[in-house]
């Protein structure tokens, strides 16, 4: 496996994370009906995740070209 594969595995292992932890925190969000504050923090963890998941595949376009 070259470096540039290796860092392509890792990237998407990443993204994939980022990917799952944002549907996570959606989820739980959804489920919280008695806390308006924690339900904002989570949707906002989703957001971040989601923010962080676009990087991710940014750099993996570039890393592909």
């Amino acid at each position: 496996m070259s470096k540039k594969d290796g860092r392509q595995e890792f990237l998407q292992a990443a993204i994939d994370q980022e990917e799952e932890m944002m549907r996570t925190y959606l989820i739980e969000a959804e489920r919280v009906h008695d806390d308006d504050e924690l339900k904002l923090r989570l949707r906002e963890f989703a957001e971040g995740n989601a923010k962080r998941s676009r990087q991710l595949i940014d750099e993996l376009d570039d890393l592909s070209n």
